[in-house]
């Protein structure tokens, strides 16, 4: 499975395809927000975690809780984000943080061993290559400060 991490700039917005809806087909909604929330308790211990409400465990457990509702809807699942937070706007959203390449880089690279995890559960490595080019390709989007 290759799960490589794209090499990014600020301001650059590539073309970016969805995920196949066969990863959230295999995966399921549970295992999908399980992998949600282990990568964001991973963030916690990161050199990353200044960019997230940490300690504040309600900030941080509202914080999972929307990530997994988007990435579940991006990748095929019922749309929870479009009802709770509305249109997706997530360069707007993640606007008021300064996330230079690094940070990408950091966020990505916590996702490898939870995306290789879920490829020894027996995940199709084709769907979960699909949903690693979203994020590798989505996440230059808001990249918005120089590293």
């Amino acid at each position: 499975m290759k799960l490589e991490i794209t090499a990014g700039k600020i301001d650059v917005r590539p073309p970016v395809a969805k995920p196949h809806p066969g990863f959230f087909d295999e995966v399921g909604e549970e295992r999908f927000r399980k992998l949600v929330f282990e990568h964001y308790e991973s963030i916690k211990s990161s050199d990353i975690a200044f960019l997230f409400p940490v300690f504040d465990d309600d900030d941080f457990a509202e914080a999972q809780k929307h990530a997994a509702d988007f990435l579940i809807e991006i990748s095929g699942g019922p749309d929870y984000f479009t009802q709770s937070r509305g249109e997706h706007q997530m360069v707007g959203r993640h606007a008021p943080f300064r996330i230079d390449e690094n940070a990408r880089r950091v966020w990505l690279e916590l996702y490898i061993p939870l995306l290789n995890a879920l490829a020894e559960e027996g995940i199709s490595p084709r769907y979960i290559e699909s949903f690693w080019n979203y994020l590798d390709l989505f996440s230059m989007w808001v990249v918005n400060t120089k590293s």
